[in-house]
């Protein structure tokens, strides 16, 4: 209960029904190992909070960026909303370190993998909705994921903006290289590595292809800026 106390504080908000803290910070996993029903995980939650999110993004962005188009409001929302911007406010809150996992998730270092870190974000946003209303959500999520604008743009389409950055440097190629894939068909993860110029520069992981590959072209923006 104390560390749950603790990541209250982080996040600033304190439940009435911890209940709801507790089964927004349990994988699947971990509640599948005991044989719990499936309303003790955190996919329920995640969906709400999925739904909360959307609402309160497209809200923010529709008052506040007044003079842009509706395809221009839809991918800035895009970029806050998607599963490695989310994952890096889960890092903010040091999320990880409070998710329950099973055995086996725990083992291969699921509390750092960027979908159960987004997913978790999500079942807490949904928790927080349930216990407090629309506005307790709204301002979690105005703290945590409507902040930094600017740099949460790169998560959407990292691709692009990499190939820009690169040619404005010069004549320069860019490939994505395949390095491994695992788990099942039903739920695959891909690791891709980008290389510019043959040098391999940043590798990313996703349940697409696509997805790993946007966060491969992010890592190497990364380096390419320091």
């Amino acid at each position: 209960m104390d560390g749950l106390k603790k990541f209250e504080e982080k996040i600033g908000y304190f439940f009435q029904r911890m209940p709801l803290l507790k089964d927004a910070l349990t994988h699947s996993s971990f509640a599948n190992e005991r044989g719990w029903s499936y309303d003790r995980n955190n996919e329920r939650l995640e969906f709400l909070g999925d739904a909360v999110l959307e609402l309160v993004s497209s809200d923010f962005i529709f008052h506040e960026h007044r003079s842009d188009t509706e395809g221009k409001m839809t991918k800035l929302r895009a970029s806050l909303v998607c599963e490695q911007s989310l994952a890096a406010s889960a890092r903010e809150i040091g999320l990880g370190e409070y998710i329950r996992l099973g055995r086996g998730e725990q083992a291969t270092g699921g509390a750092e993998r960027d979908s159960i870190l987004s997913d978790a974000f999500e079942a807490v946003i949904g928790a927080i909705y349930l216990d407090g209303g629309l506005e307790s959500a709204a301002a979690f999520i105005r703290r945590f994921v409507l902040s930094d604008i600017e740099d949460k743009k790169l998560f959407y389409d990292s691709k692009t903006i990499l190939q820009e950055m690169i040619q404005d440097g010069g004549k320069h190629t860019i490939s994505y290289e395949l390095v491994s894939e695992s788990g099942p068909d039903h739920a695959k993860e891909f690791a891709v590595r980008c290389n510019v110029d043959g040098k391999p520069m940043g590798t990313g992981r996703g349940k697409s292809k696509k997805a790993a590959e946007q966060k491969a072209a992010y890592e190497t923006m990364l380096k390419i800026r320091n």
